[in-house]
């Protein structure tokens, strides 16, 4: 047994403390929402392919893979296996300014590659609103953004490195081994370990931003006249704001020829915080809070029109919506994906669903995607508007049942008016709203029984939902 093999068996026994990258078992790893800490029998921390590959050679139990943690119902984590946190796997290696290119390790943060970037005037092509999240934990979950016409994440990948349940290393693309490509992207972990992404990037370019309130009924109308025909148009969202949900505020980040009225070209990393938080605790505890919304939207309504770069806009930090703290209640997200023609029935059943729960709902955002024609386990299987749901509740057993309980209804909702629900989020659903959102899932666990037979690559959400399917 060489040097590396006795340090992981040692460690794997507990005989260790947290050295070379090695944490001793019974350590609990934990998502972002702090509602499902899992003991884990060792974490590693590898710094490169090679590192991953000789950590799955050397162990042949369960295997889980961590990133930014931000997804919200275990997707991380199962009991007992080997963690891979793939944070410190955060180098880029290669950027090919005038190709718009570049290679990242999976765990670089997408704030990281801005850093980079950035002095070469380029930008990220798609990725969430906030830059706080890994590279590779974005491809495990397909994610999308505000970018218009955009849509998911796998647009803009062209290759990815996978190392499979042997330490085997897999080239992805679309032309090399395409269905394993079209897997893995969305796949959660489920296939093997991203290690490496190459992504296209996009011109970063001055942004203004406008506003414009828009009747429910009339909104999928104005966007599509409004803004998808707009070729200046790069970001979009609407807040449908509580309780009624029934005003759409639509707000269009477009390219400008105007001078940037923010010099700084990406948000400074590290600000306070404090106020935005402080606001959220007023409006969701105090007597009357829910007030303060209405005038914080005219400050900053009441703002000149800002003129800003795409990176600026780009690099939100997620620490700007974090509570202060987790210990007493939680934020946390839900998404729902609707075809175009259901957005008014669906906001209104949405609506009636909070309503009626009581739901702390923080804010819903709508934003838009077309169809996703490459991704097995495909969010937009026709061009859809999403509905992303931010809210607070008790950190508490008692409340985690209520929000399932109304969570399965919105479910519901989406499933009859022939939409779909998000999987990176508290995974609420019965096993046979998952089967009818996914239905890919049974192709999904065939690849699976070839790519990893022994079933080492696994979370909480695949241990339930993929139990069914052998």
């Amino acid at each position: 047994m060489d040097r590396r093999q006795f340090l992981l068996h040692a460690a794997a026994a507990g005989l260790l403390p947290a050295v070379y990258g090695v944490r001793a078992a019974g350590s609990t790893v934990s998502d972002n929402c702090g509602l499902n800490p899992v003991t884990v029998a060792a974490i590693r921390r590898p710094r490169s392919t090679d590192e991953i590959r000789s950590a799955l050679r050397e162990t042949r139990g369960a295997v889980s893979i961590g990133g930014g943690r931000f997804s919200m119902g275990g997707q991380i984590a199962a009991p007992d296996s080997l963690h891979l946190d793939l944070r410190q796997l955060d180098q880029a290696v290669w950027i090919d300014a005038p190709g718009r290119r570049a290679r990242v390790q999976a765990g670089m943060r997408w704030r990281d590659l801005q850093d980079l970037i950035d002095p070469r005037d380029l930008s990220v092509r798609i990725m969430q609103s906030y830059s706080n999240f890994t590279v590779g934990g974005s491809v495990s979950v397909n994610c999308h953004g505000r970018y218009v016409g955009m849509g998911p994440l796998i647009r803009s990948i062209r290759a990815l490195q996978m190392v499979g349940a042997d330490g085997e290393v897999f080239e992805l693309s679309r032309t090399i081994e395409p269905e394993l490509f079209r897997a893995v992207v969305g796949g959660y972990g489920g296939l093997g370990v991203v290690t490496e992404v190459e992504l296209d990037l996009a011109d970063n370019e001055p942004i203004e931003r406008t506003f414009a309130d828009v009747g429910l009924e009339e909104y999928p109308r104005f966007f599509r006249e409004r803004v998808l025909a707009d070729p200046r148009a790069v970001l979009h969202n609407a807040d449908l704001r509580p309780p009624s949900f029934d005003r759409p505020l639509a707000l269009t980040w477009s390219r400008s020829s105007r001078p940037v009225t923010q010099p700084l070209r990406l948000i400074p990393r590290g600000l306070d915080y404090g106020l935005e938080r402080n606001a959220i605790w007023a409006i969701t505890e105090l007597p009357g809070g829910s007030s303060l919304r209405g005038t914080i939207e005219k400050v900053e309504r009441a703002r000149d029109t800002p003129v800003v770069w795409r990176n600026h806009e780009a690099s939100l930090d997620a620490a700007s919506l974090e509570p202060r703290s987790r210990r007493v209640s939680t934020y946390l997200l839900q998404e729902y994906f609707v075809p175009e023609p259901a957005f008014v029935d669906f906001a209104r059943d949405l609506a009636r669903i909070l309503r009626v729960h009581a739901v702390e709902a923080l804010n819903l955002s709508v934003r838009h995607s077309p169809a996703d024609t490459e991704t097995l386990l495909k969010w937009a299987p026709q061009d859809v508007f999403s509905f992303v749901l931010y809210f607070k509740q008790r950190a508490t057993q008692a409340a985690s049942e209520q929000v399932r309980g109304w969570t399965r209804k919105l479910i519901d909702a989406s499933l009859q008016r022939g939409g779909r629900y998000y999987l990176p989020y508290r995974p609420d659903a019965t096993r046979a709203q998952f089967a009818k959102a996914y239905p890919e899932a049974r192709a999904f666990a065939a690849l699976k029984r070839r790519i990893d037979p022994r079933g080492r690559f696994t979370n909480l959400m695949w241990d339930h939902y993929l139990r069914p399917y052998g």
